[in-house]
């Protein structure tokens, strides 16, 4: 059973940023993805952005694009998200997910990630 750990989380004011992270307990160096996802209060999961691990090719959704920024950390079994010019609509709980295959077409859905991190909440004020 892998175990995905996020952390990071923070309230922040408009226009701040935060860096969230993401441990696995099982990590490989190729044909791994990590997702990004949100969930708003009283609103449905939506993914922020992706990561093929073995090359490192990232996705992301048109509103995070250019404030959003996901990483390997050297190699390391820890994935980041980098939000900038945060704004309240970014507000919600953040969540890693991994899936070992290849997600060229579906690292947007979450029906597609076979592991769940808790979550890290990130709030942005006005």
């Amino acid at each position: 059973l892998v175990r995905l750990v996020e952390s990071g989380g923070d309230s922040v004011e408009v226009g701040g940023s935060v860096r969230l992270s993401c441990v696995a307990s099982e990590f490989s160096q190729s044909d791994m993805f990590f997702g990004w996802f949100r969930q708003a209060p009283g609103k449905e999961r939506e993914v922020v952005g992706a990561i093929y691990i073995g090359g490192g090719r990232t996705f992301y959704i048109d509103s995070a694009k250019g404030r959003a920024t996901i990483s390997q950390e050297n190699s390391k079994d820890t994935v980041h998200l980098q939000m900038n010019n945060l704004r309240p609509e970014d507000t919600g709980m953040y969540y890693c997910a991994a899936a070992w295959r290849n997600m060229w077409d579906e690292w947007y859905s979450s029906a597609s990630y076979d592991y769940w991190g808790q979550g890290t909440p990130v709030n942005v004020s006005a």
